[in-house]
Formats: C-alpha cells, structure tokens, sequence
C-alpha cells in the first residue's frame, strides 16, 4: 500500500465517528472554533478541540482564520464539501467504506430519535434499472445533497429549520 492509499484511508477512518460526522455537518454552514464546537455538541473544549485535529490532519478541515484570545490562538475549522456530495471522502475498498456507513447509521439512528413532524421522505429500493435510469437518479440525489450543503446555515439561524439528510446509491453485484 502506498502513501497516497494510507493517506485516504486515513482520511476516510477520520470521518467514521459519529461525533466527526456531526462536526463536519456543522462546519459546511459556517467556521468554528474548538469551543463553539464543544458548545453546541456538549463536548468538552478538549475533546471537541481532539475531534477537530484529527479532521484537520486528515485533510478533512481547512483553517479558515486563527485568532488571539488570551495569550494563545483560536482556530476556526471549516469542511469544505468536494464535488461529490454523496460519498463517503475518498473510499478505499467495500470494508472502509462499510465502516464509514456503519458510523453514518448510528448518527442517523440518533437524528431519528429527534425528528419532529414535517416534510420528510425515506425511501429504500434493490431494483434493476437501465443505466440511463440510474445515471439520472443519482445525479438528482448528489444534486440534492449540494443543494444542501451549499445552502446549510449556521445552527439555530432564525428562519432555519433543523434537518438532517442522508443517502446511499450504489450499482450492486449480480447475484447469479
């Protein structure tokens, strides 16, 4: 394995952690600090400030701005979303990201157990389609997701609401 794939999967690891997850959705609508960070997540100021580093080292955070406060350096971290939306960053094989989704189904379980009524869709399917078909629907999904990504706002922003959005789509092996 070579520095490049270490490097991915570091990256990838990085992210699998439910409380990484929520950071990273957090900072795609505006930069943080590690103690806004712990604020709004009820983390310790150390912890939120480890989570971050961890991000950052894996290239999943860019420093937007540092600031003097109190004799030391504030940094706020911001997630920069890439081009694809709707994967997990840079997968290296079916057990990365198997471990990513794992991670990603346990802060959907928790953001389940905090919806309120309103709009909604849940959907799951295992079909056959023709290839155009399946371009067009994900496309339609990444699209979606970078409508939301691009328009998230800073949490608790008047006239927001707090929503929580995920999705999966992937061409299956043929069981034959």
């Amino acid at each position: 394995m070579d520095d490049k794939d270490k490097d991915a999967i570091s990256a990838l690891r990085s992210v699998a952690h439910p409380v990484r997850l929520r950071i990273l959705s957090m900072l795609t609508a505006q930069p943080m600090s590690a103690a806004e960070v712990a604020r709004e997540l009820d983390l310790t100021h150390a912890n939120a400030s480890y989570h971050l580093r961890v991000l950052h080292d894996a290239g999943e955070l860019v420093v937007e701005s540092e600031e003097k406060i109190r004799g030391g350096t504030a940094k706020r971290y911001r997630y920069v979303v890439g081009g694809d939306a709707t994967r997990p960053p840079r997968p290296r094989g079916v057990e990365d990201e198997v471990a990513w989704q794992q991670a990603t189904h346990s802060e959907v379980v928790r953001r389940l157990a905090r919806r309120t009524a309103g709009p909604s869709s849940s959907s799951d399917i295992e079909t056959w389609v023709t290839p155009e078909t399946w371009r067009e629907a994900v496309e339609l999904v990444a699209r979606a997701m970078v409508l939301l990504h691009e328009q998230a706002q800073p949490p608790r922003t008047e006239g927001t609401i707090h929503v929580s959005a995920s999705s999966q789509a992937f061409v299956m092996e043929d069981p034959s």
